[in-house]
């Protein structure tokens, strides 16, 4: 059985530059309303006088295949090969739930079969 893949984003740094949706979008061919990654953003919101907190979070969506055709000819996806702050990383979930460690601004997504999401649905 295969590995189960997973995305870790690492979104304390993110820029919001969008490159992983640009290069997702154009390896899909998608429309101005769809996404393979789409970028949220949340803030700005204000802690004491001066503190502002403000974040980017790369999220994948059920477009998303984590581009397992590139992964398969050696290469690495292309929201990572874009990602100018380096956030993104793209491997098997266990590495990737290992390298967490204690930074309080990761997210781990998980790939999940097509039976389970129809089943999930239903």
């Amino acid at each position: 059985m295969a590995e189960k893949m997973g995305m870790l984003i690492d979104y304390e740094y993110c820029t919001g530059c969008h490159s992983c949706e640009v290069s997702c979008k154009q390896r899909f061919d998608l429309g101005s309303d769809d996404w393979g990654i789409k970028v949220a953003e949340l803030g700005p919101w204000q802690h004491g006088e001066t503190d502002f907190e403000w974040d980017y979070i790369p999220m994948p969506t059920e477009t998303c295949d984590m581009c397992k055709d590139r992964i398969a000819a050696g290469k690495i996806p292309l929201c990572e090969q874009h990602c100018q702050s380096f956030v993104i990383e793209v491997g098997p979930v266990a590495e990737l739930a290992a390298k967490m460690g204690s930074k309080k601004k990761l997210v781990l997504y998980s790939e999940t079969c097509e039976a389970s999401r129809k089943k999930a649905l239903f």
